[in-house]
């Protein structure tokens, strides 16, 4: 499953709309990580700002992986920000218990359009140039960010959500221009943060106002005969462009639902019609104040 990487907020926090199980323990972590490796996963995505994932997947082990780690928000008061960068990422390192990175990502954009932003890029550049981390980038909320960005750094990676609802990154055209620039793009919220996969009468009510596009959508799963979790996949597994869709689990029972969903996608509609441009819905930030 070379095209699947395994995101770990799970691991270090109880995250997820449909969550039943908290934050993952470090035996259940082993047993995913163990299964990932089995199946061709490659790609493993933390960030400082997820609890104690880092210190969890130190813990677990691994060697093997690819990681991608993401720096937290840069405080106002910082003034040495190559000292403070350089700082983060050998914590991570030490937690992770790696020698170095594949990706480091700003989870935060706007740090790079401050009057520090760019002590930031160019601390950035540093720690490539040293070999410290092979690939520098932003994980983003929305495409509309990209264009302040690419105009100041040169990045390798980008993370964006994309899934069945929310499509902006593609239908803005910035996937195209990303890959045209040689940029890697791995995306993330495939389930919605689990909206997607939850069952019909089990969708919180905050979400009612969305009531015909659930509808639709659990009609379509029926008539179909297709798993939720397939036809979620499919969508962004299916772009070309894509080079690697990030999905969470908190179970290894769970992660081997989702390599044979992965496989078992003939059945799966045209969920286009689940396209929307709702903020409120597609930008989960936003629903706390639903």
């Amino acid at each position: 499953m070379g095209k699947i990487a395994l995101g770990t907020v799970q691991f270090g926090l109880d995250y997820g709309v449909a969550n039943k199980v908290g934050q993952v323990d470090l035996y259940e972590v082993e047993r995913i990580l163990w299964l990932a490796e089995e199946n061709g996963f490659d790609v493993l995505d933390t960030a400082v700002a997820y609890g104690t994932s880092e210190e969890v997947l130190g813990k677990a082990g691994v060697d093997g992986f690819r990681i991608v780690t993401k720096l937290p928000t840069l405080s106002a008061d910082q003034s040495n920000i190559a000292r403070w960068v350089r700082d983060q990422v050998e914590a991570s390192l030490r937690r992770l218990g790696q020698k170095k990175l594949y990706g480091l990502l700003l989870h935060r954009t706007q740090d790079l359009l401050g009057s520090k932003g760019m002590q930031l890029i160019q601390a950035l550049a540093d720690l490539k140039k040293d070999g410290v981390v092979e690939k520098i980038g932003v994980s983003i909320y929305s495409p509309d960010e990209l264009e302040v960005i690419c105009n100041k750094i040169k990045i390798d990676l980008v993370q964006a959500p994309l899934n069945v609802v929310d499509r902006r990154l593609e239908s803005s055209g910035w996937l195209d221009r990303l890959k045209d620039d040689g940029v890697e793009v791995h995306t993330r919220s495939a389930f919605l943060q689990g909206l997607l996969l939850m069952e019909r009468i089990k969708i919180p009510q905050k979400f009612s106002r969305w009531s015909s596009l659930w509808d639709q959508w659990h009609e379509h799963l029926k008539k179909s005969g297709t798993s939720a979790l397939a036809a979620s996949l499919a969508y962004p597994i299916s772009l070309e462009r894509v080079d690697r869709v990030i999905v969470g689990v908190d179970s290894a029972v769970q992660l081997g639902e989702i390599l044979l969903a992965a496989q078992n996608q003939a059945n799966v509609f045209d969920t286009s019609f689940m396209r929307s441009t709702d903020l409120d819905l597609i930008n989960p930030f936003n629903w706390n104040y639903l």
